[in-house]
């Protein structure tokens, strides 16, 4: 099963994003999907036809006016059907660059520290009225990269924290909360270290320091400003890690663990079994499964040569 990471070519560096338009047409046999990841988050809108998203534990079946998020480093691949036509909008955007104070009480949730954005999903899929405003939200974002009027770099920063605005609005069972939120750059900074270091020991001693916070200090303000302990936080890291080392590089649990920096296994399969609701052997199995019935009708990724 082929697996990669997307790289994803800003069509303007300062906005850190891109966003185009895509036609395909069902290939049949000749086609396959491949699953991918990029460290942007995504959003998708269908305009018209028919396009099939899946993430190792969902299948997102879309239509027309129907839209779609993928969080950060999130495995996912996409098909339609053969012979079938269909034209999507693909947002890519790193959302960091947008959180400025306005947005600190909420940057927590969009760097998905307590939850993935992809469970934000079922208001796309319950209300109306969300698919609505963010397709619109969306269509403005692309018309502006795309035709760059001036002040576009203006309205896409506007339209881009108005999607934000519109997942909080719409947020009925509250997985995006109001708190008093830790800084973006510092966060980023931990985040960055954290992922930098997952296959090894992470000290908090040395990320205490390069929070400039004393250890206890750290510790108590990591849980409060997130409302998750520094540890659960590094153990989460770890095993989304280990869930794409499993599909991409096809390690074994074994290897998997080790490459996170995790020696014991028990540990490392207790770790697995809460963070991803089954062992990592089940979890190969499903997501294989899912491949193997895309492996005819499907399209690879979002080829900008395919884009129209």
């Amino acid at each position: 099963m082929r697996t990669f990471q997307e790289p994803i070519h800003y069509q303007d560096p300062r906005l850190r994003l891109k966003v185009w338009t895509f036609s395909y047409t069902g290939v049949g046999d000749a086609g396959v999907a491949i699953w991918h990841y990029h460290k942007e988050v995504e959003f998708i809108l269908v305009l018209d036809g028919e396009l099939e998203v899946f993430t190792p534990n969902n299948r997102y079946p879309l239509l027309s006016g129907d839209v779609v998020v993928i969080g950060s480093n999130q495995l996912h691949r996409s098909r339609t059907a053969q012979g079938r036509d269909v034209r999507y909008v693909v947002l890519h955007v790193d959302l960091s660059t947008y959180f400025d104070p306005a947005m600190m009480h909420y940057s927590r949730h969009f760097m998905e520290v307590l939850h993935p954005l992809e469970s934000l999903n079922y208001m796309f899929r319950e209300s109306a009225q969300a698919r609505g405003e963010a397709g619109a939200v969306l269509l403005r974002i692309h018309d502006e990269v795309i035709g760059q009027p001036k002040g576009y770099e203006i309205a896409v920063s506007m339209y881009i924290k108005q999607l934000l605005l519109t997942l909080l609005r719409h947020d009925d069972r509250e997985l995006l909360q109001p708190h008093e939120g830790i800084e973006a750059g510092l966060l980023g900074t931990i985040a960055e270290y954290v992922d930098s270091h997952l296959g090894s020991r992470i000290d908090m001693g040395s990320v205490s320091e390069l929070a400039g916070m004393s250890y206890v200090y750290f510790s108590k303000y990591f849980k409060r400003k997130t409302g998750l302990a520094f540890t659960d936080y590094v153990n989460r890291k770890r095993i989304a890690r280990a869930e794409q080392l499993l599909i991409v590089e096809g390690l074994s649990a074994n290897a998997a663990a080790v490459a996170v920096g995790i020696e014991n296994m028990s540990h490392f399969y207790a770790l697995f079994k809460r963070f991803s609701g089954c062992t990592p052997k089940q979890f190969q199995s499903r997501v294989g499964r899912a491949g193997k019935r895309m492996e005819a009708p499907g399209l690879a990724v979002h080829d900008e040569d395919a884009a129209k």
